[in-house]
């Protein structure tokens, strides 16, 4: 877990630190600095599934020597890199990104007992709530007080060093009772990409919307009531709702299914916009809905690590990265543009909206598949 905090590290400083580089050293504007970014993350969505195939087929080690050395070689060479140039390497860059996501996911269902897992997935996504509150301030005060050759090339040489650890660990990414079954035949994707499996990704596409797009709503209600400098402060406490939340999560003996979780942080989300003065009374109206945020990422991991198949595991597990990624990359720009032509409480509600509506693209897609494809109890997933 401490090994797999480390390595998202760099990955969660990247985007902000690109952003500044492209505006302030570049002299581009934010749309030109945000095109970098969908070209990033873009390929982070669709390599993930092909990488977590190869895991699956060939082992950690030559992925994790592969990814890290295209990563590195990318931040180190960025700040040489003219703006037509960068924006058309950082689609493989992101494809070739190293997959610590995946990777934490598959170590922890191989180490952890099946009657565990939920606590410990639920620490791994409080771990993944560290590593943003570190992660983009570090990568704020590297491009904004020392030479952006040194800030880039220093995330290339993180993701050096947490490759080459992760390689030299080689932690288990298969549990010792599943090693026979990757001596067979690999199941076809057909076969194995239920209805089920279907709606946990749409679950958790929709539930990073959410979050992305109240993010986004919550900074532009600050803004326009001139309450910005606070803006800092309620991300931590947006991020310490989170952990409270997912340390409940992993503690108790049964927790809620990952569609009544995101259902309720939609529901909890939608109601937000109507404050939007002083910033701590939107704090407090923010918190119910940031506990349910790691609870909701953690209950999509131990979705998806109960149904996949032990052999096809690791490109299950990059399709649940894709899909949040998605999530990620369409909420930003349509909460923006909603809070563009209205105001920033109506991204709330969009935000809201918007989750609830891709979720329900699930379970429509669900309720379309044969009898024989769907467990009995809606509920269970």
């Amino acid at each position: 877990m401490l090994l797999m905090f480390l390595a998202r590290l760099p990955m969660t400083a990247m985007g902000v630190t690109m952003t500044l580089y492209v505006v302030n050293d570049l002299g581009r504007g934010y749309g030109a600095a945000g095109l970098v970014g969908a070209a990033t993350t873009l390929g982070s969505a669709f390599g993930a599934p092909l990488v977590g195939r190869y895991v699956d087929r060939y082992g950690l080690r030559p992925v994790v020597a592969i990814c890290g050395l295209a990563s590195t070689t990318f931040w180190i060479s960025a700040p040489h890199l003219p703006y037509q140039v960068l924006l058309v390497v950082a689609l493989p860059a992101g494809v070739l990104s190293v997959p610590a996501g995946t990777l934490a996911r598959l170590v922890l269902t191989a180490l952890v007992p099946l009657e565990q897992r939920r606590a410990a997935y639920s620490l791994d996504t409080i771990l993944v709530e560290a590593s943003f509150m570190i992660g983009p301030s570090a990568g704020i005060m590297a491009i904004t007080q020392l030479p952006a050759v040194y800030a880039l090339t220093g995330i290339g040489v993180c993701f050096a060093l947490s490759a080459t650890l992760i390689y030299r660990l080689n932690p288990p990414i298969r549990a010792e009772a599943d090693t026979e079954v990757f001596t067979g035949e690999r199941p076809t994707v057909r076969s194995w990409l239920t209805g089920r499996l279907v709606m946990a990704m749409f679950i958790a596409a929709g539930a990073l919307f959410c979050l992305v797009g109240m993010e986004l709503a919550a900074l532009a209600t600050l803004r326009a009531s001139g309450d910005i400098a606070w803006s800092g402060l309620l991300i931590t406490l947006m991020c310490v709702a989170s952990v409270l939340g997912g340390a409940i999560h992993g503690a108790v003996r049964r927790s809620l299914s990952q569609g009544t979780l995101m259902v309720l942080l939609a529901v909890l989300t939608l109601p937000v916009g109507l404050v939007d003065h002083p910033w701590w009374l939107l704090a407090i109206v923010l918190f119910p809905s940031n506990v349910l945020c790691a609870p909701t990422l953690a209950a999509s991991t131990e979705t998806v690590s109960a149904a996949a198949p032990a052999r096809v595991r690791g490109e299950a597990m990059g399709l649940l990265d894709a899909a949040s990624r998605i999530g990620l990359a369409i909420g930003s720009p349509i909460i923006g543009f909603v809070i563009d032509h209205s105001s920033p409480g109506w991204g709330f509600a969009a935000s809201a909206l918007g989750a609830l509506a891709i979720a329900s693209v699930g379970l429509f897609w669900r309720r379309s598949r044969t009898p024989a494809d769907r467990p009995p109890a809606l509920a269970s997933s």
